[in-house]
């Protein structure tokens, strides 16, 4: 098993589970996304999403939006991205999931991409709008090495879809609670979490639940029903409201320790 799914199954043997924290690499700068992942990690994040910009996003709300924004700006590239990951690896070696579009994926090469990608120290690859039906050119040269795909599933996956994506995990599945963009409000994350724990059961692979996920009340709430909890807009919020650089790691220091105390399945 690769760093990821130890990190799940470590959280599984605590009775509790994991925390997926989505950073967006770049927001505010590249040397700051360093900081910020490992102060996540030592407040008990067990997996990182690091956010790969992108100009045109589909799936993500305004908050992440702004943060890519932010990060474009200031000149963060898939090949800056990769040598902040390598940077971090001298400090920790927190799971980190290259978290993104397919466009830029694209652009550098799906097999240069994933040779740089294992050797700077990145666990694997989300990539939002490439399906499990057209995934083979990346993920197959990424497992090849090592390396993890995490497909997602929507409330509105058919099971053919759902069935190509359990085939495609490797070590856990994304189920997007909503059929909004991250940030938004789930009306029923009770109702959300149940149907992600029905797929996990169906699927026999962990399926982490995403979208909407803001505060320890709502981790607490789906906990028990899935093996993994994202939260990502309400960490680049902290981050935007931040002053400087010791202010948004505090931050994030204190809100991911938040959360992650409310990770139990008890």
């Amino acid at each position: 098993m690769g760093r990821i799914a130890d990190a799940f199954e470590r959280a599984r043997n605590d009775n509790r589970a994991a925390l997926v924290i989505y950073l967006c690499a770049g927001d505010p700068d590249l040397a700051s996304t360093e900081d910020l992942v490992v102060a996540a990690a030592e407040a008990g994040a067990d997996v990182i999403e690091l956010g790969v910009p992108f100009s045109d996003p589909t799936a993500d709300g305004p908050a992440i939006q702004r943060a890519a924004e932010r990060a474009l700006r200031g000149g963060t590239t898939l090949a800056k991205v990769l040598d902040s990951v390598r940077a971090v690896r001298e400090r920790t070696d927190v799971p980190i999931l290259l978290f993104g579009y397919y466009n830029p994926i694209l652009a550098y090469g799906e097999a240069k991409l994933v040779e740089d990608a294992a050797e700077a120290g990145a666990d694997g690859f989300l990539v939002v709008n490439l399906p499990p039906e057209e995934c083979d050119g990346l993920r197959d040269p990424a497992v090849a090495k090592g390396l993890d795909f995490v497909p997602l599933v929507a409330p509105t996956s058919n099971p053919d879809r759902i069935a190509r994506a359990a085939n495609a995990a490797t070590s856990f599945i994304y189920y997007v609670s909503i059929t909004g963009v991250t940030g938004s409000k789930a009306a029923d994350l009770v109702t959300a979490s149940e149907r992600a724990g029905a797929l996990q059961r169906e699927v026999g692979k962990p399926v982490a639940i995403g979208f909407g996920v803001k505060t320890k009340e709502h981790v607490s709430t789906v906990a028990p029903h899935v093996d993994g909890v994202v939260v990502g807009s309400a960490v680049v919020s902290v981050i935007e409201q931040a002053s400087d650089r010791d202010a948004a790691v505090a931050a994030v220091r204190a809100l991911v320790s938040e959360l992650a105390a409310g990770l139990s399945r008890r």
